[in-house]
């Protein structure tokens, strides 16, 4: 990214798919570049408007089935994101949205439903519902460090050859085969709510760094006594 140029972050659907508080990821992303100094320009694209493709982190949430199905038809329709990662932007895909990002979902009733193809990942709905707070080891490419979240999703993904998990569950359901989202190139999906952002910070910086290349670091004290404080009531004794 130039140095005279904004950061553009790129909120997708917030009309449909912002159902359980993932704004709150741009709202992190937007605090940690600025205290870097980094300028911010933030575009919220609602589900009438063409997803432009001269971004550099592009953000979709979760939210019910039907909108889901929306989101999926019109995002199959407008190849703006598409042309925005095949050009290098990176995406954070969170639940409803991670499902849309793979070649098939579960509808409403369970119908196979197309994604857009930019994950390779299957999911279909899951016997029951997984609900409650997940901790996971994280792939040691995206750093190793330990995921925490909040899960409440139906949804049983299958990752194909093309994506690496994400990371491996300790406590929670994820994936629900012992592995919690995915990962390819500059492209994140996951299943955890938190917002996943404000609850692994690294993660937005691991974000921040592939737009603007080397961060300056800041002052995340209050981050680690808190993740510390979480994880001693979630992870098993």
């Amino acid at each position: 990214m130039p140095s005279d140029s904004a950061l553009r972050i790129v909120w997708i659907y917030p009309d449909l798919l912002s159902t359980y508080g993932d704004q709150g990821n741009v709202l992190i992303l937007e605090q940690r570049a600025r205290k870097r100094g980094i300028p911010v320009e933030t575009i919220y694209v609602r589900s009438a408007d063409p997803v432009p493709d001269s971004g550099d982190i592009y953000l979709i949430g979760g939210g019910e089935d039907r909108p889901q199905i929306l989101a999926a038809e019109r995002l199959r329709r407008d190849n703006g994101l598409a042309r925005a990662v095949d050009r290098g932007a990176s995406l954070l895909a969170v639940c409803a949205g991670y499902q849309i990002m793979g070649t098939v979902f579960g509808g409403e009733e369970g119908q196979p439903v197309a994604g857009i193809g930019l994950l390779d990942i299957e999911s279909r709905r899951g016997p029951s519902r997984a609900v409650g707070e997940l901790a996971a080891e994280v792939d040691t490419g995206l750093g190793g460090h330990i995921l925490t979240g909040f899960e409440n999703h139906m949804g049983v993904t299958r990752l194909g050859s093309g994506v690496r998990p994400l990371s491996r569950t300790v406590v929670g359901i994820g994936n629900g085969d012992g592995t919690e989202g995915c990962h390819t190139g500059q492209i994140v999906g996951t299943y955890l709510h938190g917002p996943a952002l404000a609850r692994n910070p690294w993660l937005a910086d691991v974000f921040l760094g592939w737009a603007t290349g080397p961060l300056l670091p800041i002052d995340d004290t209050w981050y680690d006594r808190l993740r510390e404080e979480r994880l001693s009531t979630v992870l098993p004794n």
